[in-house]
Formats: C-alpha cells, sequence, structure tokens
C-alpha cells in the first residue's frame, strides 16, 4: 500500500470533518461516506512542482483571509495552505455563452484528488475553485454526483432554480448530471468540490 503525503493526509483529515459537520443532506451524507471510505487507500502520488495562475496572486489571499467562525473550517484552510504550493491551478477550457466575459482571466480550478492532483485516481475527485469578484462560471454538467463546501460569499445555481447563497460554511448536493452554476460576489468566491465517479449503488 502506497504512503500519503503527511501535509496531504491532515488536509483531507479536516476535509473529513468540515464535510461532515456542513452537509447535512442525506444524500450528501451518504456520497460522502463513500467518498472519504475510499480516500482511506492512497492513490499514486503526482511528482512535480505546482503552478498558480495570476487570479491567485490577486484574490487567493483574500479567499483564505474570511472570518469562518467555525474551528473546522479555520483548520480546513490551514491545512489548505500547507498543501496549495504543491497544486496545480489550471483554467477551465470548455465554456459557452453563460460564462461572464472576465470568467477567462476571473476564475482557477486546482485539482487535490483526481486527474492531475496530488493524488492521480478517476474514482475520487476533490477539487478547489477560486473566483475573483464579479465573474460568472458557466454552466455545466458531469456524471458523477458532486458535494460542495463553500467558504465565501458567493450564488450558485441548479437546474432551472433561482440562484441561493449558501453562506460560508454552506454545502448542497448536486445530483448526476444536473446543469449547474456558480458565481461571485463582490468578494473572491472560494468552494471545495467532491466527486464521487463510482457511486455505490
Amino acid at each position: 500500500m502506497s504512503s500519503r503525503n503527511e501535509s496531504l493526509q491532515h488536509f483531507l483529515e479536516a476535509a473529513s470533518r468540515a464535510f461532515g459537520q456542513f452537509a447535512k443532506a442525506p444524500e450528501a451524507r451518504r456520497s460522502l461516506d463513500g467518498f472519504f471510505a475510499a480516500l482511506e487507500r492512497p492513490g499514486t502520488a503526482r511528482a512535480g512542482e505546482g503552478s498558480r495562475l495570476p487570479v491567485c496572486a490577486h484574490h487567493l489571499d483574500v479567499a483564505l483571509s474570511a472570518d469562518t467562525s467555525y474551528g473546522s473550517l479555520t483548520q480546513l484552510i490551514e491545512r489548505f495552505k500547507g498543501i496549495e504550493p504543491m497544486l496545480e491551478w489550471r483554467r477551465r477550457t470548455k465554456y459557452d455563452h453563460t460564462a461572464s466575459d472576465n470568467f477567462v482571466d476571473g476564475h482557477a480550478n486546482a485539482m487535490i484528488i483526481g486527474p492531475g492532483g496530488l493524488e492521480e485516481r478517476n474514482d475520487l475527485w476533490l477539487g478547489v475553485t477560486l473566483m475573483a469578484p464579479h465573474v460568472r462560471y458557466p454552466d455545466h454538467d458531469h456524471a458523477p454526483e458532486e458535494v460542495y463546501l463553500v467558504l465565501s460569499k458567493g450564488e450558485f445555481q441548479q437546474g432551472e432554480g433561482d440562484w441561493f447563497s449558501p453562506g460560508i460554511g454552506g454545502s448542497f448536493y448536486n445530483i448526476p448530471g444536473i446543469k449547474h452554476a456558480m458565481r461571485s460576489v463582490e468578494t473572491p468566491l472560494f468552494a471545495f468540490w467532491a466527486l464521487l465517479a463510482d457511486r455505490p449503488h
């Protein structure tokens, strides 16, 4: 059995506590139970250094300085700071007219667990999105179910529903294949997302 980077392991333990505290919906809890159970088996570690995009230099520190008021979220942010230098921040390359004009330079995604992440694996994806103020992420969908944990202000949409604001510590569940989107407000948006690609039946 392969070993896991200590900083990454500490982050994942903090993520498990934080997601577990704030994900209330039964389907989200079921998904997360499967997700973190599978994480007990480490994946293949990725070698190499991380890389940032300009939006990170301008907005990441601001996003990470938000007052969470919850010990579990404070610890999650601190543990994230320990792995962030190793992450490869990337732009989404597929988008349509639903994205705002400033989307390309106003966002960055980083995979922590999954393709291109600190651990390469296909069954689980754990990542993070950062957006500059007043950026609208395009409508998108994917086969795996997904649980979000939001650490900033921001607005989200599922299907044709109204936009909603989870708030700091807000969590919600996306059923497989649902169209969804997000947009930042006057402050940077920062959110983690966990996708269980091999959904248990």
